[in-house]
């Protein structure tokens, strides 16, 4: 039996995290690798607790098939919680999703036509390129910086006629792979370039509530709600393995958006969002969210003290960021990360190469380092560990 491929089946690549994941489940590993939330963070006792109740005074729905748009409270509190974020918007454009890798899928298969263009920052996260790769577009970074994506250069390369990109991919807060945010001047800036030249905004925001000290400025979609879509999760703040994420769209662009879903999986699980719809009805989320935040502060502050301790002199730069779970590093001139990362889990130590979040010409000089699964004390380990495995490829060169 031969099986013959779609060609689609071709352009699929399996994920460069995923593969280093496994490498790091060694004995012995520190892992600075994966984008995994602290479990620390897991609010256990309120799941269990509001899964008893779901299924003590709701067992029957809440394992029944259901609408396809999702539970109807929890989209409610989505559209509410979403005013801190400057956007008004109606439980009818919310859709609740498998996990928030899922709305970018649905995006991908409404609004990519093979050869199509699309606009993502450079570098940008890996797991949008693999939802978008599939439907064979044309995807062309946009020059980015510290304070997020370039607008003149996005307005330079938004295209006109045939060759118009169907979209922007951005992700301005706490970006994945690189930490940084975008401020509120370039936001103005880019939401000015959409509203010009009718670009469409896929804005990702699945790390826009983990600030350490102060909030990021209001989102892209409030200042473009007609010509967004945004993506949100409770992968972040709840915990990961309940599959939970949703998209917020504007009322021309939701049928498809649904009849995707419908089409993918039915529905996403009744009993994961009436458990987290239980669980956040009585304020939960304001009480735990600042427990991650004070976590992830600790974390990340210790691994830049590290940072400045460990790297001192071997030619490295790195940002610092204000939130979120990665800090994005710049090895010296001729040192690559893959080379590198052989090297520094021979130490004991994991990073990803930053090459791997590039749609077009990558920095093979990058890496990304994640600091919220590791203790203060795993951090300085792995930090020093990291600097032998550098000092010793640069005496190598």
């Amino acid at each position: 039996m031969q099986w013959q491929m779609a060609q689609r089946a071709e352009k699929m690549n399996p994920s460069v995290i995923r593969e280093i994941l496994k490498v790091t489940e060694k004995p012995g590993i520190i892992s600075f690798a994966g984008g995994l939330p602290s479990p620390l963070t897991f609010p256990i006792d309120a799941m269990r607790e509001a899964s008893e109740r779901v299924l003590r005074d709701d067992g029957k729905a809440a394992l029944q098939y259901a609408a396809s748009e999702g539970y109807a409270p929890l989209r409610e509190w989505v559209a509410q919680d979403l005013l801190k974020q400057g956007m008004k918007v109606s439980p009818d454009q919310v859709l609740i999703t498998t996990g928030s890798q899922q709305g970018l899928d649905l995006v991908a298969k409404i609004l990519i036509d093979a050869g199509s263009r699309i606009l993502v920052e450079t570098p940008t996260y890996l797991g949008a390129l693999q939802a978008f790769t599939p439907m064979e577009p044309v995807a062309v970074g946009v020059d980015s910086d510290d304070h997020g994506v370039d607008a003149a250069d996005l307005r330079a390369k938004v295209g006109t006629g045939a060759d118009k990109a169907r979209f922007v991919y951005l992700l301005p807060n706490f970006q994945n792979p690189t930490g940084r945010t975008m401020t509120e001047e370039r936001r103005a800036a880019v939401a000015q370039v959409a509203i010009d030249t009718g670009l469409p905004i896929i804005e990702d925001n699945p790390y826009g509530d983990l600030w350490f000290d102060t909030p990021p400025a209001p989102s892209l979609s409030s200042r473009h709600p007609e010509g967004s879509v945004y993506l949100g999760s409770f992968s972040k703040i709840l915990a990961p393995g309940l599959r939970l994420g949703y998209l917020v769209a504007p009322p021309a662009l939701y049928p498809k958006l649904l009849q995707a879903k419908q089409a993918a999986d039915l529905h996403t699980p009744s009993f994961n969002q009436r458990v987290v719809a239980e669980v956040l009805k009585d304020g939960f989320i304001e009480r735990h969210v600042p427990t991650i935040r004070a976590l992830y502060k600790q974390q990340c502050e210790a691994m830049l003290a590290a940072l400045d301790r460990e790297m001192a002199g071997l030619g490295l730069s790195w940002n610092r960021p204000v939130g979120g779970m990665f800090l994005w590093v710049q090895l010296p001139k001729g040192l690559k990360a893959i080379p590198l990362l052989a090297k520094a889990i021979e130490k004991g130590v994991a990073f990803v190469p930053g090459s791997a979040f590039y749609a077009g010409d990558a920095d093979e000089s990058t890496l990304r380092l994640s600091f919220v699964t590791a203790t203060v004390d795993q951090i300085n380990t792995g930090m020093s560990a990291l600097a032998a495995a550098i000092r010793e490829s640069l005496s190598g060169q």
